[in-house]
């Protein structure tokens, strides 16, 4: 298939690598975008958006949640600003939020996946998911699953109506608008929580991942424990998981705030630039260097596979040593922070490099973290910077 874009020579490595997805390992149609020093140093894209359709420099796609990373930046650019204190008890700017043992949760328990509300308990009427208010006043009035800030189990779908609502409270708008007025606009970004309707002949669709020898054991638990919290996330979400759903008009136009956002790799490595470049006018340094810093980590409640958090955003994880495709983690670097999507895209930042990458593509792998598609691009771009791997997988800096 061709590739086509620009790459600088000195990371010839990543085009190398995106022309491997494509030719051996399964690759239908994608973007990679790397950004060093505020530079643009590679911008390719290639494959098939759908059938017959190449896929484009404008193609655009679903890029599950990679979105909870543009969601958690929305609270850091209010808590940068002194308006949403993140240490507070989210009844500070959510009253109602309180009952059920829920007053003592703090807002960064919303962030680092502590809440203790990583599922709805009731199932949702078809296209529940979409409507706001419905979700947060279930979330609201809802009994965690556990003592809010004692543990940690992603928030797979529940995460973008926590957060997004103290978002709402305190900016007066909602998650989408104010992520469109105050990131995607100044910063000049092809992203959308909420896709206008002119704008969807430019989706390539998700193409689900074919089934894996062997499920991850979150599959497993779903599977066979209806009651888990695990089966929840798939039960409880009125349909929104069912194939082809996700990528419904309906689905588009909605503010998902965890996993609805629409845009591509240079959008998702433009969401990063600033945050590459000791926080570009959307936060101060200070507040940088905390949205590096884990939050929580351990064996996940939820995944059942170890996992780490900052306040909002995922960091490297190294599971290499499970059996697969449990082994697939993000092998970033310690200062390094994004979040990956469910199929395999990624978009991150790496302050200590001035490096900002993203990844989207139409074809799912079957892992819960970046796939080895995704994880050669990051690879070679970190190789490309003259970086080495050690113990655990962290990325380093060669002296």
């Amino acid at each position: 298939m061709t590739v086509h874009g620009t790459c600088d020579p000195r990371f010839s490595q990543v085009a190398e690598e995106f022309e491997a997805n494509l030719a051996r390992r399964g690759e239908v149609g994608a973007s990679v975008c790397v950004i060093v020093d505020d530079e643009v140093v590679v911008d390719l894209y290639g494959g098939q958006a759908t059938p017959g359709r190449d896929w484009a420099q404008d193609t655009i796609g679903h890029v599950w949640s990679c979105t909870k990373g543009a969601t958690s930046l929305c609270a850091h650019l209010l808590a940068s600003r002194g308006e949403l204190d993140l240490d507070a008890p989210v009844v500070r700017y959510w009253p109602e939020y309180g009952v059920h043992g829920k007053g003592g949760t703090l807002v960064r328990h919303l962030l680092c996946h502590q809440a203790g509300l990583p599922v709805l308990r009731e199932p949702l009427p078809p296209g529940g998911f979409y409507d706001w208010k419905l979700m947060a006043d279930r979330l609201a009035g809802q009994e965690p699953f556990w003592e809010p800030g004692t543990r940690h189990g992603y928030h797979a779908l529940t995460f973008g109506f926590l957060v997004g609502e103290v978002v709402r409270r305190v900016s007066g708008r909602s998650l989408g608008t104010f992520f469109r007025e105050e990131v995607a606009e100044p910063l000049g970004l092809e992203f959308w929580l909420g896709l206008p309707e002119e704008q969807e002949g430019r989706v390539a669709p998700t193409i689900p991942a074919d089934p894996p020898p062997a499920p991850p054991s979150f599959y497993v638990k779903a599977f066979g424990d209806p009651a888990s919290m695990s089966a929840l996330v798939l039960a409880h979400e009125g349909g929104y998981m069912r194939p082809g759903e996700s990528d419904s008009r309906a689905a588009h136009a909605a503010e998902i705030g965890a996993v609805g956002a629409i845009t591509n790799a240079r959008g998702l490595a433009g969401l990063y630039r600033p945050l590459s470049l000791g926080g570009g006018g959307l936060v101060s340094g200070e507040h940088l260097a905390l949205m590096s810093l884990i939050a929580s980590a351990g064996t996940d409640a939820v995944l059942l596979a170890p996992t780490h958090f900052s306040l909002g955003f995922a960091k490297s994880v190294d599971n290499r040593h499970l059996p697969a495709p449990d082994s697939e983690g993000v092998l970033l670097s310690e200062t390094a922070f994004g979040h990956p999507g469910m199929g395999g895209s990624v978009g991150f930042c790496d302050p200590a490099a001035r490096l900002a990458f993203g990844y989207t593509m139409n074809k799912q792998g079957s892992g819960l973290g970046v796939n080895p598609r995704g994880q050669a691009l990051v690879d070679a771009t970190y190789r490309a910077l003259g970086y080495r791997q050690a113990y655990g997988g962290i990325w380093y800096e060669i002296p």
